[in-house]
């Protein structure tokens, strides 16, 4: 489905989700999301994974959640995990989040240390949610892994944006 099925304020195609599944992929990327990497310490060593599952959940008490895939060879490790971090990338950090994408186990593209919990921490990203799970959910293909945030960082700087299958950044309106 290309842009061109969108016309005025309703959608000139419907169709039922399982019937095409690629076509609900592409209705879903026309919601522009951030990109994270999620980072938490495993039996392999530090681990990431690039994500854009991120939301907030609740601000008192602090609550965020993050879906992983269960195809992924990392689920098991993210799903045993207690302690995790949330990266929020900006928009010059496209290769990070390509990297992690590809190799979960290759910290050598960031600058990082450990947090007090020893979950690996990324520096120079826009927002960190340093957090302790407590609770996770069936989600289908996913997981639903609730999180407490227990510290946050930020940085200045615009976030990097995932849309309609391709990387871009954020211009605000004047």
């Amino acid at each position: 489905m290309d842009g061109s099925a969108i016309s005025g304020d309703f959608m000139s195609d419907t169709f039922e989700p399982g019937a095409d599944p690629r076509a609900f992929r592409n209705a879903l990327g026309q919601f522009g999301t951030g990109v994270t990497v999620i980072t938490c310490d495993s039996e392999m060593g530090p681990l990431g994974i690039t994500a854009n599952s991120f939301a907030s959940l609740s601000l008192d008490p602090a609550l965020v959640l993050w879906s992983p895939g269960k195809f992924s060879k990392r689920y098991p490790a993210f799903c045993q995990a207690q302690n995790y971090a949330i990266h929020v990338l900006a928009g010059d950090q496209l290769s990070l989040g390509g990297s992690f994408a590809k190799d979960g186990l290759d910290f050598s593209v960031a600058d990082w240390e450990r947090s007090a919990e020893g979950v690996p921490v990324l520096k120079g990203c826009l927002a960190r949610f340093e957090c302790r799970k407590v609770a996770e959910h069936d989600g289908g293909d996913h997981a639903i892994i609730v999180g407490e945030v227990l510290r946050v960082q930020t940085s200045p700087g615009a976030p990097l944006i995932f849309a309609q299958g391709q990387y871009g950044g954020f211009k605000p309106q004047s």
